[in-house]
């Protein structure tokens, strides 16, 4: 019982009679903790989905722990619901009632303090719990910070904190008034609470929007908390998609989350709160087969080349039918032009493609040329080079088309985990600026915009003897 960890493992079993099963992100959360209780970080964020073991790890047996490693600790215990507070209030209670832990501490509750709420330890320690909105004036967490007779500060000790898991109710995230209230409330009562600048706070929820109390915090403190960010569905250095706690969801449990409420996946299940109010694109259309119609489609690629070396270069190849643009490459990245023009190049002959209209704006037409000479010397004759000067405003294209973005643009099914950083890029686009980047929107905007134009020139003899003077 050296961790918080191995503590929580140990009085789950002894007390409920059923084992804790162990994931990789409760041992970080777990460690997150361990630092807390060591006094090497006294602002901790865990950002966490609902039922993934965080209020028994943070809130239940951190507390106990804390209890037993100084029965002298004060501990405040908030949560949107002071029923749910009150409910954790008398779970550490019963825990540190337990016999095993009595087995094992000196810490024992005061006779007479036995209430749900709050109670004291005969240490002079305890616990309070309500609600984020309730009454807390009165009450402080952690102690005085302490000297020796010379007034020179002494080692630091654990001696409580102030734990918030969950300050706001999810439905009400989307209301700026009470989403403003519980950070307002924060800033004007909680944070005062500490009986110390060391005594620590910790924050545990699930991400709900943008300007949430995590959000506001790490906007107006960046460099004061310390975060623990944990989505449900992460990345292995193959590629691969893991789930973070199979035990709990597997990742086709987790994909039928996404498409039910694509919404409530992003930001509890992900810790991605984009606001859902200011999004650009509210849907995407998919395909599982090619349309049927009586002529063959044109095959097109429009590419929007890096401006600028923190800018991506996007190219998405897409068969045009009547009823629209059919996706059926994209190449997204940030990669140097060593990388980006033979791949795009390559990209091009496998799909096929007739027509390809590159922005030649800021060294665009370098960006074509040296790509249209790969194109020859893999032996593609007939693809044709178009170069286009983009002159109207960005994001007024990009607003004023939207629309037809959402209705004319079709996707292969499975889309966003073929091209997940393009993916990210459509789905988290602003309305109303924030945008580090628009590559992406940007280039799938040119889409539509050459909807129903088609270029009949080819490659003449005179510009294949030229190309071919180049490349040999």
């Amino acid at each position: 019982m050296s961790n918080p960890l191995n503590f929580t493992r140990y009085f789950f079993k002894e007390n409920g009679g059923k084992r804790f099963i162990v994931g990789h992100h409760h041992k970080k959360v777990c460690d997150a903790l361990d630092k807390v209780l060591r006094g090497e970080c006294n602002k901790l964020i865990i950002n966490i989905a609902p039922r993934y073991g965080k209020t028994e790890l943070a809130v239940k047996n951190f507390i106990a722990m804390g209890l037993a490693i100084n029965p002298a600790s004060s501990f405040i215990h908030l949560s949107y619901s002071s029923d749910l507070a009150v409910d954790n209030s008398i779970a550490i209670k019963d825990i540190v009632n337990s016999e095993a832990y009595q087995r094992l501490f000196d810490t024992r509750v005061k006779y007479g303090s036995d209430t749900k709420a709050q109670w004291d330890t005969e240490q002079g320690g305890g616990v309070y719990a309500t609600s984020t909105l309730g009454q807390i004036t009165g009450f402080g967490a952690g102690e005085v910070d302490r000297v020796d007779e010379q007034g020179n500060p002494l080692p630091y000790r654990f001696a409580g904190a102030i734990i918030i898991d969950d300050p706001i109710k999810p439905e009400d995230a989307l209301s700026d008034v009470v989403r403003e209230r519980v950070n307002r409330r924060f800033e004007t009562t909680i944070r005062n609470r500490v009986n110390s600048r060391n005594t620590p706070i910790i924050i545990i929820m699930q991400r709900l929007h943008e300007h949430d109390l995590c959000g506001y915090l790490q906007e107006i403190e960046p460099d004061d908390w310390t975060v623990v960010s944990l989505p449900c569905v992460t990345t292995d250095a193959e590629g691969h998609k893991q789930p973070l706690w199979e035990f709990k969801h597997t990742l086709a449990e987790l994909e039928k989350i996404r498409l039910a409420n694509s919404f409530v996946y992003e930001t509890q299940y992900m810790q991605n709160p984009t606001p859902i109010e200011g999004l650009m694109y509210s849907h995407f259309k998919t395909y599982d087969t090619m349309p049927i119609e009586a002529h063959l489609p044109r095959r097109k690629c429009y590419i929007d080349t890096a401006d600028t070396g923190a800018d991506w270069l996007c190219a998405i190849c897409y068969e045009e039918y009547e009823c629209g643009c059919f996706v059926t490459d994209i190449l997204f990245t940030n990669k140097s032009m060593e990388y980006t023009e033979p791949a795009t190049a390559r990209m091009l002959v496998r799909n096929q493609t007739q027509e390809v209209v590159v922005e030649s704006n800021n060294g665009g037409r370098g960006f074509r040329r040296n790509v249209e000479k790969h194109v020859r010397t893999l032996g593609d004759w007939e693809m044709v080079f178009i170069d286009l000067a983009q002159t109207a405003n960005k994001q007024t294209r990009i607003f004023t088309n939207s629309s037809k973005v959402q209705n004319m643009i079709f996707y292969p099914e499975g889309w966003e985990d073929r091209w997940t950083h393009y993916a990210n890029a459509m789905k988290a686009y602003r309305k109303e600026g924030g945008n580090e980047h628009d590559d992406a929107p940007d280039c799938t905007t040119g889409v539509v915009e050459r909807f129903g134009l088609f270029v009949s020139s080819q490659v003449t003899d005179e510009e294949e003897e030229a190309i071919e003077d180049e490349i040999y």
